[in-house]
């Protein structure tokens, strides 16, 4: 059955939830846009200040936002939302399928399958736009979850504004499909590699719902 399980906390704020490691560029952006707040109402140079840190308040709030979601049914759902930015086969016969995440795109990625995740690994890179080729050696943490259709890899990929990635959980935790497992502060991209013999159900250019839209074909 569908089901919205999380595998991490997350902060609770009026009319939706934010996700787990937003913390450092939320709270000193909210607290500085209820502080300008606070003193526009005496001072009309702190009124001028109030306008723009109020606005990027709301927008981190944005930004950060973790919706709860119904999981759909499939082997392989996807890991981020986005679009469909390249499909690749790979010489080991796997099929690779990335997905660009825009600044406006939600940013906790979700395990593809169910299973255990086997590695966790962080892998130091630069910071070029994520949609340029040699995003390739970026700052990127490379997943491995051993599931029913064996071994899956997936990776995120930080990009020229994101620069950290916040994995939720370690190797050897048991997840659901659909679970939460990172975040990718501002967006960037996402890899997944599907095992030989699984048909990519996707097409490039078309849009993407972690946890909800199917990637493999029966």
């Amino acid at each position: 059955m569908p089901h919205s399980q999380t595998s991490a906390p997350r902060v609770g704020f009026r009319g939706g939830r934010i996700a787990r490691g937003a913390s450092p560029w939320l709270l000193p952006t909210v607290a500085t846009a209820a502080l300008s707040l606070t003193r526009a109402r005496k001072s009309g140079r702190w009124a001028a200040v109030a306008v723009p840190t109020t606005a990027l308040a709301a927008g981190m709030l944005w930004f950060f936002r973790d919706p709860e979601r119904e999981i759909a049914q499939g082997r392989v759902i996807s890991p981020a939302d986005g679009v469909v930015q390249s499909i690749m086969p790979w010489k080991d016969g796997r099929t690779r399928v990335a997905i660009f995440m825009s600044p406006l795109n939600v940013h906790v990625n979700r395990a593809p399958l169910a299973g255990t995740v086997t590695s966790v690994e962080h892998i130091p890179g630069g910071f070029v736009p994520a949609f340029n080729k040699e995003s390739e050696n970026n700052e990127r943490v490379v997943w491995h979850f051993d599931t029913e259709l064996g071994d899956i890899e997936m990776v995120q990929i930080a990009g020229a504004v994101a620069r950290r990635i916040v994995p939720y959980v370690p190797a050897g935790t048991k997840v659901e499909q659909g679970d939460r497992i990172g975040l990718i502060r501002f967006g960037s991209r996402v890899d997944i590699y599907l095992p030989e013999g699984v048909e990519v159900a996707v097409e490039v250019g078309q849009a993407t719902t972690a946890g909800v839209t199917r990637i493999d074909r029966d």
